[in-house]
């Protein structure tokens, strides 16, 4: 449709007046006329005056929306922003790489150069030009650069167009062009030809990536390994199933359960790959796709100084790789620092993909998978147009080689009527009359072209025909023609075989740079550094972290929740402020922890104003944020009398002191009672509780403490994370009491323990990690290098230790053969080199060799070349008895001890207990 067409049937519309627009329509003149009015005071007979402010009047703008606003998104959807799935090309990168081609001598030529000569394809200026090819070079895949091209590490940007230089890739020239299958299209301008697509044999799209904004959708596409691609490609081709996932030429570590195919909905989690310097220094190796050095550093730096992360400064040596040093602060662990990078910076992003793609001629939101399979398709459909192309040409080539043969063997240029042939076309009826016998022996019919042809053949090629050659040119295409025929027939094999010479042709270019991994949720109050600290105002009832001049009561975060507890029972969980109003009359307030169990609460309280006295223990996983809940029965007039919170469970004894009013004077002994909490079974915080006593109570203390009734803590370890856990993944490596450490040994002889905290990280060249266990004794086979490389044998027990300590040495060079906590260990060595007629030897390392420290050298094996150290199956099991002594050794040792006494009233008379009693009873009364 025209402009002309198209704003007239606006003007229809609207009803706006010709040369007008719609603020003319509503607005008045200067000089008082209507915008229906000329100047001349003459009304235009194709208009009505409107009036901007009258509500019975409707603007319709609905050919506005229909024609001009789809027209440019529609052309910002299909020649800017989405790629193409036909090649996997924007229309600018098409542009660029058709130029490149064309230009292509092998050398390399200027990007200015490039950009301009683009400029005869693309409508779109300069600027985006370079761009799109500075981010072609960035991708190491289609375009061989020279020069300053920029660093995707450090965001830093590449040199001026005219100082950097670039050609196209080997892969680019392999897989990218082919004239003859390339369909085309006139330009903008229409003075040249551009491809509409090229001929790409590879799915480019999924190998470079693409990201794009267009008008109501966007497509965002993540980059994919090379060879897996290859793999992912044979796969397809041969019915198998096949997963793809992401890897960024930034590397890190990326965590692919959500990634749901590419398409819509799903998300990936990419962290920056963190090591450990030394306990104080951290440093970052690789980042995260779509972060630079410059933007993870900020981040950083903006968590340190809202005190998420506790770090003294961050230093940037980055150059060819990157390397960001995090130094701590003193006294702060790594490890949950660590967590706290990931949890509160940008070493953890998630990045959402969103397959959208050009397809018919419209976009489509497709799977990783749906991109693949119809880039293998195409790649296929292309081989099979190549070959079919080739097998006309040979075809060609074969029928005017047969032509050529009979034409010159049959003398048809010596004959009488050919030389008194009137005209070319007498010539080429005679020369058509002769050649009718052979007919049956050629390709296909002879046409009047192929006859002129033969009337180009020189006179020189006439004399030096060589019919033994001809044959043999001839039967050389024929194989070549057979041999393209059973491609055709197996098309499959044909471009599996194509994928794996990508592969095999640059696939050591491309190894996968992210790992894949699963990663355990960070809770980000679990790691988030205590960087404020909470006050309390018991008199106007405020607390918070703004009233420095208060009660200090405990470190917390900005983010913690804070659990309250009151005298009437009522308690309630409220978000951290400055400052809040939470209330009179508190007796507990604390970091809360949400699914936290191992924290039990101890209570006594009286059910009423004279009721009953109840002991419960209980627990708060989960409650509502700001909402008042009742650890009491809800009577009025109900009052704690005792609380403590356990971290882990303990259960104290407490003396419980009665209303002397309310014991018989003859039994003045009975004031006293006792109660222990561990005979109180632990509930939900809406249980009633136990009976204490039915009697009144002066006074509560705490008589001793307790232990934990909560028993021992069953850990797991998680090879995936190289994390423990309490959630039953991975391998459960006991149940762990408090004292209780875990043993972790390197396969560099490395070993130490460690608690069992879940926010512990390990190395990931572990071998052996388990329960620490001190009197285990552990046996060794090394090759010593202080000592010629012989093979020696060491029994030792680890010890406690959390510094890294070596059992093999100090000398790095040694190397382990075995290393077993088999109780009577058996070893067999067998011989090599010029001892190998030798027989094997079998050790009984008990009795080999004594035990002693992890340093000692142990005792020399042999002297001769050994082949192959290896353990055998013992013949001898640990006695029952002994096992039987063992479980009974344990079980005294995790008895508890009994507890010091702590009684408050020690070393005072019945009667000055009794007189601190009444005078406490008044205090109550006057409360």
């Amino acid at each position: 449709m025209s402009d002309e067409r198209r704003d007239d049937e606006i003007k229809e519309e609207e009803m706006i007046p010709a040369g007008g627009n719609a603020d003319e329509l509503s607005d008045e003149s200067s000089d008082g006329l209507s915008a229906g009015q000329a100047d001349d005071g003459e009304e235009h007979s194709d208009y009505k005056p409107v009036d901007r402010f009258d509500a019975s009047v409707v603007h319709h703008l609905s050919g506005m929306y229909q024609n001009w606003f789809l027209d440019y998104a529609s052309y910002v959807i299909l020649e800017r922003a989405v790629p193409h799935i036909g090649d996997g090309l924007k229309p600018v990168q098409r542009r660029i790489l058709h130029s490149m081609k064309r230009m292509d001598d092998g050398r390399y030529n200027k990007v200015a150069n490039i950009v301009g000569h683009t400029m005869q394809f693309h409508p779109h200026g300069d600027a985006s030009i370079g761009d799109a090819l500075v981010q072609l070079g960035q991708k190491d895949l289609l375009v061989d650069t020279q020069g300053n091209w920029g660093n995707i590490l450090t965001g830093d940007r590449a040199a001026a167009p005219r100082y950097i230089e670039a050609r196209l890739s080997k892969f680019a020239l392999d897989t990218v062009f082919n004239p003859k299958t390339t369909e085309w299209q006139l330009s903008y301008d229409g003075r040249n030809k551009e491809p509409i697509t090229l001929p790409v044999k590879y799915p480019l799209l999924l190998a470079q990536g693409a990201e794009g904004i267009a008008v109501g959708l966007s497509s965002k596409i993540l980059p994919h390994n090379f060879c897996e691609i290859c793999d992912a490609a044979i796969s397809y081709l041969h019915g198998e199933e096949f997963t793809l996932y992401p890897d960024f030429p930034t590397g890190g570590s990326i965590d692919v359960s959500k990634y749901n195919d590419g398409q819509r909905g799903g998300v990936v989690k990419v962290r920056a790959k963190i090591e450990k310097k030394d306990n104080k220094t951290l440093v970052i190796r690789e980042i995260p796709f779509g972060k630079t050095t410059s933007t993870l550093i900020d981040s950083i730096l903006k968590a340190i100084e809202k005190g998420k992360i506790k770090a003294r400064k961050v230093d940037d040596n980055t150059a060819a790789e990157v390397e960001i040093l995090v130094h701590l602060a003193p006294g702060v662990s790594s490890d949950k620092t660590l967590d706290a990078l990931y949890a509160f910076s940008d070493c953890e992003v998630n990045i959402s993909p969103n397959c959208c793609v050009i397809e018919d001629n419209k976009p489509k939101f497709l799977r990783v998978g749906d991109v693949l399979r119809s880039a293998v398709d195409n790649t296929r459909d292309l081989i099979r147009r190549e070959l079919e192309i080739r097998r006309g040409e040979l075809m060609e080539q074969l029928h005017f080689c047969s032509l050529e043969k009979i034409f010159i063997e049959e003398r048809i240029y010596k004959d009488r009527k050919f030389e008194q042939a009137p005209d070319t076309d007498a010539v080429c009826a005679h020369i058509d009359d002769r050649l009718t016998p052979f007919y049956p022996q050629l390709v296909r019919e002879v046409t009047k072209d192929d006859i002129l042809k033969l009337l180009e053949i020189k006179m020189q090629r006439i004399l030096k025909f060589n019919k033994d050659k001809a044959d043999e040119l001839m039967a050389r295409i024929k194989a070549e023609i057979e041999d393209i025929d059973r491609d055709l027939a197996n098309m499959v094999e044909v471009t599996a075989r194509w994928f794996a010479f990508l592969k095999d042709k640059y696939g050591n270019d491309h190894p996968r740079r992210t790992e894949i991994r699963n990663f355990d949720t960070i809770e980000a109050t679990k790691v988030v550094e205590a960087n404020e600290k909470l006050y309390i105002n018991r008199q106007e009832g405020f607390i918070g972290t703004g009233l420095k001049k208060d009660e200090y009561v405990c470190n917390c975060s900005d983010i913690d929740d804070i659990i309250i507890f009151y005298k009437d029972g009522m308690f309630k969980v409220v978000r951290v402020a400055d400052k809040i109003f939470v209330g009179k009359n508190i007796i507990y307030l604390g970091v809360f922890k949400k699914n936290d169990r191992r924290t039990v609460y101890n209570v006594v309280y009286r059910n009423g104003k004279k009721g009953f006295y109840y002991m419960k223990r209980f627990w708060v996983a989960s409650i509502t944020r700001d909402h008042e809940y009742n650890i009491t029965q809800g009577t009025p007039g109900s009052k704690v009398i005792y609380f403590t919170a356990n971290s882990n469970g303990e259960a104290e004894v407490i003396k419980i002191t009665l209303d002397p009013m309310e014991v018989s004077s003859k039994r003045k002994s009975s004031i006293f009672l006792e109660r222990d909490f561990s005979d109180i079974a632990i509930k939900g915080r809406m249980s009633k509780g136990n009976i204490m006593t039915k009697k009144q109570v002066a006074r509560i203390g705490l008589k001793s403490h307790g232990h934990s009734t909560l028993g021992g803590r069953k850990v797991w370890y998680d090879p995936d994370v190289n994390r423990l856990n309490y959630d039953e993944h991975g391998r459960l490596l006991g149940e762990f009491y408090d004292d209780d450490m875990i043993l972790v040994v390197l396969s560099n002889g490395d070993f130490y323990v460690t608690n069992f905290d879940v926010n512990n990280h390990y190395e990931d060249n572990i071998s052996i990690i388990e329960k620490f266990e001190a009197d285990k004794v552990w046996t060794a086979v090394l090759f010593d290098a202080d000592n010629n490389g012989y093979p020696y044998v060491k029994r030792f027990l680890m010890e406690a230790t959390k510094r890294k300590q070596n059992y093999l040495g100090e000398n790095q060079q040694s190397r382990l053969a075995l290393l077993t906590d088999v109780v009577y260990p058996r070893i067999m060595v067998t011989f090599g080199g010029g001892d190998a007629a030798r027989e094997p030897m079998e050790i009984d390392a008990e009795q080999f060799v004594g035990v002693k420290g992890f340093k000692a050298k142990g005792k020399r094996i042999t002297m001769w070349q050994v082949e192959s150290i290896e353990e055998l199956e013992p013949v001898r099991q640990p006695e029952q008895a002994d096992d039987e002594g063992a479980e009974d050794d344990a079980d005294i040792q995790d008895a508890p001890g009994t507890p010091e006494d702590e009684d408050p009233d020690a070393g005072k008379s019945e009667q000055q207990v009794i007189d601190e009693i009444t005078g406490q009873l008044r205090l109550f009364e006057n409360e």
